[in-house]
């Protein structure tokens, strides 16, 4: 094994901490990695995935991502430029940003500087608008923040996020995946059941008033919590994010079958609510604990088909074709696998599937949800 590899799997150890379960996005990493490491990790993860080289399968496939993730931080960048670089493979028509806790305001309102990061993605969609940058149309849906413990206080908040991109923004998501240390480095923010606290649901409710729907990140633990939710506002959309993080580390690591066989009712349970549509992908997270990001090379889109089938499978069948649509996470997941690899194991996942399914999956039904333009 080379010092580079050794180097490599340090820093990833170390990365640990932000990157369970999508604390990156939240900026967690900073104040824990010193920058020139923050660089070096960047670089290595970029040279490591180069080890597992996969030409685009079916590369005219249209394709619409509905969750990635966009900053600018030290030592750490995701912009339009890198997000082209990875989906350049693939035929990636259009994307849908997803909060990432960007760009914030740095005063004003406490409750209001959440705006700051549709400001800032609206500015990168106009940029990539533009046809100056290929064909691919970046952020053409915006999902943005809101406390929603504000309860009726919160209506002011997405007046502004609508205002600050009223063709692009679509919904919002505010994080309930609660998870006790050592899964998580910090618990999240709020009671473990937020989805069931009453001053939540009372900003939730605005939620419909204004056309905007509702991401669903939760812990495998807490998917019941997101049902009940699903029941008690049946006319708001529920996108179910990240197949709903079963989690594979500290207490769960080593006990796949007893997550799977929890899991799998709990998804059963929130597919009966007709206003779920559900995202497919997401759990190459270092959460999900397979341990990618731990080996000497990073997967093949074969290895990921084996690894993730059964997890797929039951999302099929529960939400059928027209209520999935698959997704990267990108950058998060990138610490496991290249975009190239992740869109050619949805590719061969669902050889088996028709045409007009297939189509669904991959564009349509992020499309019809998000309200997007045709592209």
């Amino acid at each position: 094994m080379h010092s580079d590899d050794i180097t490599r799997r340090s820093l990833f150890n170390r990365a640990r901490t932000y990157a369970l379960g999508g604390l990156a996005a939240a900026g967690v990493m900073r104040g824990l990695v010193p920058t020139h490491a923050r660089a070096r990790q960047a670089s290595q993860i970029l040279n490591w995935l180069t080890l597992t080289n996969e030409a685009a399968l079916e590369p005219e496939l249209p394709i619409i991502d509905p969750h990635h993730h966009l900053w600018d931080r030290p030592g750490n960048r995701y912009m339009l430029e890198e997000l082209l670089g990875d989906t350049r493979e693939h035929n990636v028509r259009q994307t849908v940003f997803v909060e990432c806790s960007s760009m914030y305001r740095a005063d004003g309102p406490e409750e209001l500087r959440v705006v700051g990061e549709t400001e800032f993605v609206q500015g990168v969609a106009a940029k990539s608008a533009s046809g100056g940058y290929g064909e691919t149309r970046v952020a053409t849906g915006i999902v943005g923040s809101a406390n929603l413990r504000l309860g009726d206080r919160v209506a002011p908040v997405l007046e502004a996020q609508i205002a600050a991109s009223p063709q692009r923004f679509r919904g919002i998501r505010h994080r309930a995946a609660w998870a006790e240390p050592p899964v998580v480095a910090r618990r999240t923010s709020g009671p473990e059941h937020l989805l069931l606290d009453p001053e939540f649901r009372r900003g939730y409710a605005h939620l419909r008033t204004h056309g905007l729907s509702f991401e669903g990140w939760v812990y495998h633990t807490h998917i019941t919590d997101l049902a009940d939710l699903a029941g008690a506002f049946p006319d708001t959309t529920i996108i179910f994010n990240h197949l709903g993080g079963p989690i594979g580390i500290g207490p769960y690591a080593e006990r796949r079958d007893e997550v799977l066989a929890a899991w799998k009712p709990a998804v059963a349970e929130l597919a009966r609510h007709q206003n779920v549509v559900a995202k497919v992908g997401g759990i190459q997270m270092v959460v999900n604990g397979y341990g990618w990001h731990e080996r000497d090379r990073p997967p093949t889109s074969d290895d990921l088909v084996e690894a993730n089938r059964e997890w797929y499978d039951h999302m099929f069948e529960q939400f059928g074709p027209d209520r999935c649509m698959f997704e990267s996470n990108f950058p998060v997941d990138k610490l496991s696998c290249s975009y190239t690899v992740l869109w050619n194991q949805f590719k061969k996942l669902t050889r088996s599937f028709s045409a007009d399914e297939r189509a669904a999956m991959f564009h349509d039904t992020a499309q019809r949800v998000y309200r997007l333009p045709r592209v």
